[in-house]
């Protein structure tokens, strides 16, 4: 084993550090879901000098979604079931380990996709595509503990990277399309025993109930299969939920159908409720509210104010206070959106009566939403926050089946909507703007997941939409530099630093790609 990990130790109090800067120690970067790194070295007057300076390729993924997590020289990298150690340098392989890909799953959890990893002290954390939980040695790879934390239930899977607070790793699951009962749970980082769990589907009798009739809740989705972000000043974790099940055909599930499409604000060391806020009731069109939730501290309307803004699949920019859930203001980012006509003075959706009919209907944004779980970023230098948006229009049909145990749930589908054509674009919004300062369109179909991150350079770095890795200048969205890197993005972006020189590095079809100047 080389001594590049035997030093490895990340106390709770490195993770909480912020801003990001030679380190990358989380999915995020750090707590605040911002992406931002006080890295400098590359700006805008040399990224055009940006060279490749080492690929990794695997062969148990040919759609990475993972973001390297960076510590002292090593980047811990996940592909399906597998975890990586890497010599951040030269991407040579310190330590392999591998875990079988599960047999029988469905839907998302059967495409074996992994986001990444949690760190603490000497141990790293990932979650396997059937919802385990290892803990792995950090300077070894070895397993030291494997816990299953579903009932090993086929329809739950596991996507994303688990978020590590205090001494406590926090996970989620996939399976939100797939007649499931969504949860967050929490587990002791030392021992792998479970601290907490909170159901995002209320059980009977509980508040929020009435919408689940009978069993219901058990089948109702609600999944939490992205990683959430932390304020350790207010001690609060907050974490998005998936739409409900059965996606498409409201009967079953009257009302608001609590928690789904929801942000939650949980405590992190009892995992109870502090609060809530719905950003689609009763959604009937797969709009999930998975998109990271970017803890922004900024004067808003004159006040200084603590805010979680979220771009969200419906097609809305919201801004709340933090401190409570309190709605301050929600902005619609596209242009083809028909299923609401705005948002009213409590946050509510107000809807035009647009839904799935037998027979087909035309539905904007599509099921894919106005964007995705593909990061966004916020930049404290230009006060500006940046994701992709994705104009596109689906026709959703409804057709009301029974549950299955082993099939999806959707009650029917989507097809493509005659006539209408699929745009990505980077957006980069103030908070208080109610249209973009800058739009950069991209070329090509539509089918990327590429993300953003922004630097002190001046730069956001993103997957664009056509095969290439992009820097743009911060402040005004003019294109200074790309990588064709012939293969499709699913991840998003981070940067490091080795001796004080700056690397990014990004995932890119089955292959890490690792950049720095000259």
């Amino acid at each position: 084993m080389t001594s590049l990990a035997t030093s490895i130790d990340v106390d709770p109090a490195r993770l909480s550090a912020e801003p990001v800067a030679g380190n990358w120690l989380s999915y995020n970067g750090d707590y605040t879901g911002r992406r931002y790194s006080a890295l400098r070295e590359i700006n805008v007057s040399n990224v055009a000098e940006l060279r490749a300076q080492w690929v990794f390729h695997v062969q148990s993924s040919e759609s990475l979604e993972v973001t390297p997590v960076a510590v002292d020289g090593i980047l811990f990298v996940t592909a399906a079931n597998d975890a990586f150690a890497l010599d951040a340098q030269t991407g040579r392989t310190l330590w392999h380990h591998s875990h079988p890909i599960t047999e029988g799953l469905i839907d998302d959890a059967s495409q074996h996709h992994n986001r990444g990893v949690g760190i603490w002290r000497k141990r790293i954390y990932m979650e396997t595509d059937n919802a385990h939980l290892l803990c792995l040695d950090a300077r070894s790879g070895n397993l030291l503990w494997d816990v299953a934390y579903t009932d090993g239930n086929r329809n739950y899977g596991a996507t994303s990277a688990p978020l590590v607070v205090h001494n406590t790793v926090i996970v989620g699951t996939s399976g939100g399309d797939d007649g499931v009962r969504g949860f967050v749970a929490a587990y002791d980082a030392e021992t792998g025993k479970e601290a907490w769990r909170f159901w995002t589907i209320p059980a009977p009798g509980e508040f929020g109930s009435s919408s689940w009739p009978g069993e219901s809740y058990k089948l109702g989705g609600g999944t939490t299969w992205m990683p959430g972000t932390f304020d350790p000043e207010l001690n609060t974790i907050f974490w998005g939920t998936s739409n409900p099940a059965p996606d498409f055909d409201g009967a079953p599930r009257p009302g608001d159908d609590l928690y789904t499409d929801c942000l939650l604000a949980l405590d992190p060391d009892t995992g109870k409720l502090k609060w809530y806020f719905q950003f689609t009731p009763h959604d009937l069109f797969d709009y999930d509210a998975t998109e990271t939730p970017a803890l922004v501290d900024a004067i808003f309307r004159g006040q200084p104010r603590k805010l979680i803004v979220e771009a969200n699949r419906n097609g809305f920019l919201y801004v709340l206070d933090r401190t409570n859930g309190a709605f301050l203001s929600a902005t619609r980012f596209v242009e083809k959106l028909n299923w609401a006509s705005g948002i009213d003075e409590k946050g509510r959706p107000i809807r035009t009566g647009v839904k799935p009919t037998a027979a087909g209907t035309r539905v904007c944004p599509g099921m894919v939403g106005a964007t995705n779980w593909h990061a966004p970023s916020y930049n404290p230098g230009t006060s500006l926050f940046y994701f992709m948006a994705l104009e596109s229009c689906n026709v959703l049909a409804l057709k009301p089946q029974q549950f299955k145990p082993g099939q999806t749930y959707y009650a029917t589908g989507s097809r493509r909507s005659e006539g209408d054509y699929n745009q990505k674009i980077l957006l980069a919004y103030s908070l208080e703007g109610d249209k973009p300062v800058w739009r950069y369109v991209q070329a090509g179909m539509g089918h990327s997941a590429g993300g953003t991150m922004t630097t002190a350079g001046g730069l956001v770095f993103f997957g664009d939409d056509a095969q290439s890795f992009e820097a743009v200048d911060a402040q005004t969205g003019k294109p200074l530099w790309h990588f064709n890197t012939g293969q499709n993005f699913a991840a998003s972006p981070m940067s490091y630093a080795i001796r004080s020189k700056q690397y990014v590095a990004i995932a890119a079809g089955s292959d890490i790609f690792s950049f720095a100047l000259p």
